[in-house]
């Protein structure tokens, strides 16, 4: 096991190593396919080792994989992977058309790599200590991808990024700090008193107190990396300007990351003052979410910004999900984290092609997208449906187990008003989306953006492939995967 945490670590680093022998984007691309595929084989490998059950440590519990860990490393892994083959036919695009320079092209694979190992790493620790660091460190490779075209929106976005992020990470340290103070009454050495095992075996001897106020500052911080509001304005700024494959990793694989410590700190606290306190917390944060990212799906306007506000209202899903509790709610959110990051995906990647072609952002210059461009159009369309909570697409059973969970924990108005701004978003989302799709398209669209048969092959795989696997997941989960959830909701509740 311990080769294999290695490896997943290490290996999205190829192409960090390769950017210092060349500046090509066709060579470095192909070094990033090869490492996100083998990234993704290694995930695998690790979900299969712990979908049973078992657990793995070592060091002193700084090194830790269970089945909750394997599940998210999965889900990432599964992002880095498709995004991988969107960067190297995005880059290569931009580079062909003089719109990156040699040494923004190296940037971008090397902060790439170094964005999506910090991620993986966080998810192979067992200290919430180190969580915070690996977390805080992905925000700062991040953010060089966010401000990687240096023009005067990119590089606001990046510091508004950097500065609100920083600061919710901050305030999620100091939740890290209280749940220490919290256990600090305990025996053990000192560093087991921020070990997830440790914590999780004797959270009923923790400080009652201190620990609720420890459970609303990490709501609070890493609520902030999540994108919950009202912390989230930093977040369809920084999506809108980063590379669409940037935005991808951003809104599948960095806000689920944010998720993970939520998650482990919510276990935490249930077993240590009951349950109800922590779900009144993760219910008001959710609906405020939901809300929010209703009402800006709404207004349109940039269609990057809009799947970022998607992004805003998915989030707050999965933590209304949390908050309902119980097997349904918890399956519900795990399931809808993994559907929203592979929806999410071929949306961001999607946009990428259609901003290459139509040179805009906003959702009423792009029109007749399915004439000039049958597959971008096709993915756009049916990742937008499905996104929306449409079936047969694994969004809306994930939804549907949610709401189910809600009427199952006595709470029908809510899981009602729920289900009323999904409808809302639905409508509104989709019917962006198709005025986008159809009628007639512009006459300066351009027609072939990818320079090469291998590019080309490269922007449409990740779309087919993420499209099947939202297919597959609304009609049956695989066996495994189910086992790796199940064993996953026990090792939280």
């Amino acid at each position: 096991m311990s080769a294999l945490v290695a490896a997943v670590i290490c290996l999205p680093l190829a192409s960090a190593v390769a950017a210092a022998f060349t500046a090509r984007a066709r060579t470095l691309g192909a070094v990033a396919i090869a490492a996100g595929l083998g990234t993704l084989a290694v995930a695998i490998a690790i979900a299969i080792r712990v979908s049973d059950g078992h657990s793995f440590t070592a060091v002193s519990g700084f090194v830790y994989l269970d089945p909750l860990s394997g599940f998210f490393m999965l889900t990432i892994a599964i992002v880095v992977a498709l995004a991988s083959m969107g960067s190297a036919a995005y880059m290569r695009a931009d580079e062909a058309d003089h719109g990156l320079g040699p040494l923004q092209v190296r940037l971008y694979f090397v902060f790439f790599a170094l964005f999506a190992s910090m991620m993986l790493a966080a998810f192979a620790t067992g200290s919430l200590g180190l969580l915070w660091v690996l977390i805080e460190a992905s925000t700062l490779a991040s953010c060089v991808l966010v401000g990687l075209e240096a023009d005067a929106l990119s590089l606001e976005a990046a510091w508004k990024y950097i500065i609100i992020s920083s600061f919710g990470v901050t305030i999620a340290l100091a939740g890290t700090v209280f749940l220490y103070y919290a256990a600090s009454g305990m025996g053990g050495s000192p560093t087991d008193h921020l070990t997830w095992q440790f914590l999780h075996a004797h959270a009923h001897g923790l400080s009652g107190q201190s620990l609720r106020l420890a459970f609303l500052l990490v709501v609070v911080g890493y609520g902030t990396k999540v994108g919950l509001a009202p912390m989230h304005s930093w977040l369809p700024d920084a999506h809108a300007q980063a590379p669409s494959p940037a935005s991808a990793m951003l809104s599948g694989a960095l806000l689920n990351t944010g998720m993970y410590a939520i998650v482990r700190f919510r276990a935490i606290t249930d077993l240590a003052i009951g349950g109800e306190y922590a779900s009144h917390v993760l219910l008001v944060f959710g609906f405020l979410s939901v809300v929010v990212g209703t009402l800006f799906i709404v207004l349109r306007g940039n269609f990057k910004r809009m799947f970022a506000y998607s992004s805003v209202e998915h989030m707050g899903i999965i933590t209304i999900a949390l908050g309902f509790g119980g097997t349904l709610g918890l399956y519900g959110a795990l399931l809808q984290t993994l559907t929203h990051a592979i929806g999410k995906t071929v949306l961001f990647l999607t946009s990428g092609d259609v901003l290459l072609r139509f040179r805009t952002r906003l959702t009423s210059d792009v029109h007749g997208l399915l004439g000039a461009l049958p597959l971008s159009g096709a993915a756009l369309i049916l990742g937008s449906i499905a996104v929306a909570g449409s079936p047969p697409f694994g969004v809306f059973l994930s939804e549907l187990t949610i709401i189910r969970a809600g009427f199952a924990d006595a709470a029908p108005a809510l899981a009602i008003a729920l289900l009323v701004l999904l409808a809302v978003v639905f409508i509104a989302l989709v019917g962006a989306v198709a005025q986008m799709t159809f009628g007639t398209g512009p006459p300066r669209v351009r027609d072939r953006p990818y320079p090469d048969r291998a590019s080309r092959l490269a922007a449409a795989t990740p779309l087919v492939a993420g499209l099947i696997g939202l297919l597959l997941l609304g009609v049956w989960i695989p066996a495994g995967l189910n086992s790796l959830i199940m064993h996953s909701i026990r090792v939280i509740s």
